[in-house]
């Protein structure tokens, strides 16, 4: 039988991970939107990633190991697109237009070697890149379906934990929703790095250019933490 929303999150507060201890997860609020989305199911919906995929963002980088911050919206909303993880794509067809627009930032100069054919970010998740979306699940076909579902609660409350922390991080906080959270940050403490959204449809265009990953690197170096190797 395939595991419910709620038998995930249960699981997960089981699990001993850091996160765990966040009001989100200890105050009820977890299994409200537990039992929404799985109402949705019930009702026939076909909810996207599959629910042991749906905290992959915190089991792959636990609180402690976080480095780098980068926030999404939700979920590819299309089967077999989306493992969990803000902005990764597993999916078999071309790379999503956003993720191409991230992706060429790793080599902004247009260097001579080859481009990224794969959008799976596990690699930076495990690195400890705080891959987290505003809502963790999403319908088919329906992008934005579960973004007032409740899940932003536990956004807010996993920035502010990493911001609690000693140890320095950098958050790459990139379009309008994500820097909105930047006033739950310690700017004395941790790196903030803003711009624009990486979609295509951005019309400011102010997101290509900002070379989010080697200014985050230096700040990393500078406070005597490992960088993140970038390249997938």
């Amino acid at each position: 039988m395939t595991d419910t929303v709620a038998t995930a999150l249960r699981r997960f507060r089981a699990s001993g991970s850091p996160w765990a201890a966040l009001p989100f997860f200890t105050g009820g609020a977890a299994d409200a939107v537990a039992a929404r989305v799985d109402a949705r199911i019930a009702a026939g919906a076909r909810v996207l990633p599959s629910p042991e995929n749906i905290l992959n963002a915190l089991t792959l980088t636990p609180l402690p190991d976080v480095k780098v911050v980068i926030l999404g919206q939700d979920p590819y909303p299309t089967p077999g697109d989306a493992n969990g993880l803000a902005f990764s794509y597993v999916g078999a067809r071309r790379l999503p237009a956003s993720l191409k627009v991230i992706l060429a930032e790793i080599d902004p100069a247009g260097g001579t070697g080859p481009k990224p054919t794969r959008g799976d970010l596990t690699p930076w998740a495990r690195q400890g890149v705080l891959l987290l979306n505003s809502a963790l699940t999403v319908e088919a076909g329906q992008a934005g379906a579960h973004l007032r579902y409740g899940w932003s609660q536990l956004t807010d409350e996993a920035v502010a934990a990493v911001s609690a922390r000693p140890q320095p991080a950098v958050f790459l906080l990139w379009g309008a929703q994500a820097r909105a959270r930047a006033a739950l940050i310690d700017r004395e403490r941790h790196r903030v790095i803003e711009s624009g959204h990486p979609s295509p449809l951005n019309r400011a265009r102010d997101f290509p250019g900002s070379a989010p990953f080697g200014r985050a690197n230096a700040w990393l170096e500078s406070r005597g933490v490992a960088p993140i190797a970038w390249e997938l």
